[in-house]
């Protein structure tokens, strides 16, 4: 039994929030409540746009570790690197990843050019002003550099090249949208995980679309994720497969590992990929800190592999910033 006391950090939700930005609620109440089992005295703090002021307050106290859940500032994912700044000005002790991670992560295109350098996989892509290097026939996807959670993906995004800048180009600019290729396969969501004996890949989830009709992108967007009952938010499903080939398997590790390694991640994190006809393996981006609810696919995926939500946990704030 551990003993000790502990504050859970969170981005306050706006008034009007989206699900995505409400969903950090149900982390926090499963974070405290597992930490309360291991025997922390838990408090809890919502992170608004007085950050500065509020991370220097927490100093003040003394808390063995923050528990970070802060997922953006202000409803801006740009600056979400501010607070593990500041957690590290501060010498606050701080669970996941740290500041360097947050940063280069929290970019698509940077964390891409990184993954590119370390030999990491991920389909070809372009600026949106690069536009009319498209290939015409070929298959792109329209996303946002900063956001996660499906936040701006829709079915929309998938688009064929005609030849023609297509009309959902027009209004996007470099700094906040890029082209990638649409790996036309399989979507796996892998977590890992820091253990006694470094990062541990837990077992693959695979995203499975059923019914989706021929012209629907097999793709997780907002509707899937997010708007229930819906098609998509019914029809896209979480699986773990146990008929993976050895070949595949091994693919989807390494790129894990090497996404742990290139990053320096800490504590837990998610990397989406595709997977075409081949088995060839394309990363798609490296969650740092990923949604840690009891039904988020990080906590199904450590269950799967035997763990409970105690040792997870426990793991996690054993691989602490500081």
């Amino acid at each position: 039994m551990m003993t000790g006391k502990c504050l859970i950090i969170y981005n306050e939700p706006a008034p009007d929030a989206l699900p995505d930005e409400l969903d950090v609620l149900d982390q926090v109440n499963f974070i405290g409540d597992t930490l309360q089992t291991l025997g922390y005295s838990v408090e809890r703090q919502g992170i608004t746009e007085n950050f500065f002021n509020e991370i220097a307050a927490i100093a003040t106290e003394d808390f063995e570790f923050v528990f970070n859940l802060v997922e953006s500032v202000g409803q801006q994912a740009e600056i979400l690197y501010f607070i593990p700044a500041l957690l590290n000005m501060r010498h606050i002790a701080y669970t996941g990843c740290p500041v360097e991670a947050a940063f280069v992560t929290g970019s698509k295109v940077l964390a891409r050019r990184i993954m590119k350098a370390y030999g990491i996989p991920v389909a070809g892509g372009y600026k949106v002003s690069e536009s009319r290097q498209l290939i015409q026939g070929r298959k792109y996807i329209l996303k946002p550099v900063w956001e996660d959670g499906s936040l701006g993906i829709t079915e929309e995004s998938v688009f064929t090249f005609e030849g023609t800048v297509p009309g959902i180009l027009k209004d996007k600019n470099d700094l906040h949208w890029f082209i990638e290729d649409f790996i036309d396969g399989r979507e796996f969501n892998v977590s890992v995980k820091a253990g006694p004996d470094g990062p541990e890949v837990l077992p693959p989830a695979e995203m499975t679309f059923i019914g989706y009709p021929d012209d629907m992108p097999r793709i997780v967007s907002w509707k899937a994720k997010w708007e229930e009952d819906t098609f998509q938010y019914d029809n896209s499903k979480r699986y773990f497969p146990d008929d993976l080939s050895e070949r595949l398997r091994k693919n989807i590790k390494d790129s894990v590992l090497a996404c742990w390694h290139a990053f320096g991640l800490k504590g837990y994190a998610r990397v989406d990929m595709r997977v075409d006809e081949d088995e060839n393996v394309y990363v798609l981006e490296v969650n740092a800190n990923p949604c840690i609810s009891p039904d988020s696919g990080f906590i199904s995926a450590a269950v799967h592999a035997g763990y409970s939500h105690a040792e997870v946990i426990r793991h996690i704030i054993t691989d602490l910033n500081k």
